[in-house]
């Protein structure tokens, strides 16, 4: 709190204080910590708010040319209901300045939007609910970055395996890209540096974005250490807090000899840990809302190396064979077929609830029909029980889906059965199933002496 920190300046009369490395929380009392003289080392109180502060920030992308996904602040019930018209559904909702994406939400129509603002917030003129355009079918990137003021040097890229809309806390990344385009990487670089010199950033920035189609927009900037800079470093063996520090109190980073970004030759994965094992009774289902406390990083020569390595480490077991049971939403058939083809050439039967069934067998593929848990025993539940299924792939998007479904989850779960519940994560398991028989070991000191 504002004053525990206060107590300890006046016993400790620090030079100053630096907010980057604890998170949101920090940020939030930077400008009271400066009203109350007290010395703020780095980016400024000042543009810490530009970068948290919507209105701010819209003008500040606007005057550099960027885009974001339309939004708008509700500050009534109403408010939200007539933005939320001018925006166009499917919505992101959320009260500000909140952490770990808490009573956050994908809303796809005003009946769900009302129910959201009636159960999950109290919406009022200090406490807005924010609505950002969810982008369908975008892919999510994290950029860090350092600068001192004057250079901006980009720490590393992330791309996402999970689609945007998965808390980025939860969701599996890869540095460098796996499947970005060169192009897309250097705009991205681009669009990095302009925002950092925008805001006059001294010390670490984080950037989110999301690409639809080649379409850039930009998520959010935090002027902060984000939970991504470990693994950063770790992969790129750049110690990026000490660094930053450094920049803070007025080293500059070509002082400290950091004067390119370092784009490993191998591929470094981080993955989320779930405590899902600990609390049966939650979702495993991901979205908006942070449900992960831990994470774990693969490394490998290539992707599919890292992946695995990463699977491994988080105590995710894939199988070589058995029957891989397969239930998606209409809008993901045709991307499913790539997932069951794989399925199919690692020598696993597939089984499928009967829509999915039917997109998979008009494929080409062999397909054994099954009831969901409402149509009547014999269901996939009874199969999952009975110790028949060995891989799962369960997507699902609306309430009600999501209620459906939700015992397929939870029996996985109990049976320790391997299940993914988007697409881009059931497809980088296929692709790691593939080279699972050629793991090799390689410390992290040795892969670092290629990047000197």
């Amino acid at each position: 709190t504002l004053e525990d920190v206060l107590e300890i300046v006046a016993i400790e009369k620090p030079l100053g204080v630096i907010v980057q490395y604890g998170g949101q929380t920090p940020l939030k009392l930077a400008k009271d910590l400066e009203k109350a003289g007290v010395p703020i080392i780095g980016t400024t109180p000042d543009a810490i708010d530009m970068a948290e502060d919507r209105e701010r920030f819209q003008k500040m992308l606007n005057s550099i040319g960027l885009k974001q996904p339309p939004n708008r602040t509700a500050r009534t019930p109403e408010d939200a209901i007539r933005l939320a018209e001018e925006i166009g559904y499917p919505l992101v909702v959320r009260p500000s300045y909140v952490l770990g994406g808490r009573a956050m939400e994908i809303v796809h129509e005003q009946a769900q939007l009302e129910r959201y603002m009636r159960e999950a917030v109290k919406v009022s003129h200090e406490s807005p609910v924010l609505l950002d355009r969810f982008l369908n079918d975008a892919l999510e990137v994290d950029v860090d970055a350092l600068s001192d003021g004057k250079d901006v040097i980009i720490g590393g890229i992330m791309e996402h395996i999970e689609q945007a809309g998965v808390h980025s806390g939860d969701s599996a990344c890869s540095l460098p890209p796996y499947s970005l385009s060169k192009k897309i990487q250097d705009e991205l670089r681009k669009q990095t540096i302009e925002m950092a010199k925008a805001l006059n950033v001294i010390g670490l920035m984080n950037v989110q974005f999301a690409i639809q189609g080649d379409v850039i927009y930009v998520l959010e900037v935090n002027p902060r250490a984000s939970r991504t800079v470990p693994f950063v470093s770790k992969a790129c063996g750049l110690q990026l807090a000490k660094i930053a520090a450094r920049n803070m109190v007025g080293m500059s980073l070509k002082s400290q000899k950091v004067t390119k970004e370092i784009v490993p030759k191998f591929f470094s994965v981080k993955e989320a840990v779930f405590p899902f094992i600990k609390f049966p009774g939650v979702d495993t289902i991901l979205g908006p809302e942070m449900k992960s406390t831990g994470e774990v990083m693969g490394l490998g020569k290539t992707f599919a190396e890292a992946f695995i390595k990463s699977q491994l480490g988080s105590s995710t077991k894939l199988p070589k064979d058995g029957k891989a049971f397969i239930s998606v939403r209409r809008e993901d058939h045709h991307k499913v077929v790539e997932i069951a083809k794989s399925l199919d050439q690692l020598g696993f039967q597939i089984v499928a609830t009967k829509g999915t069934a039917k997109a998979l067998t008009d494929a080409g593929l062999n397909v054994v029909p099954v009831n969901k848990v409402a149509e009547g025993r014999p269901h996939i539940v009874d199969m999952i029980k009975n110790n028949e299924i060995s891989f799962i792939v369960n997507v699902t998007e609306d309430k009600r889906a999501i209620a459906d479904s939700y015992e397929i989850r939870r029996y996985a779960l109990q049976n320790k059965v391997t299940y993914y519940t988007t697409i881009a994560g059931a497809k980088a398991a296929c692709i790691g199933m593939n080279f699972v028989e050629e793991l090799t070991v390689t410390s992290i000191q040795s892969l670092h002496k290629e990047l000197s």
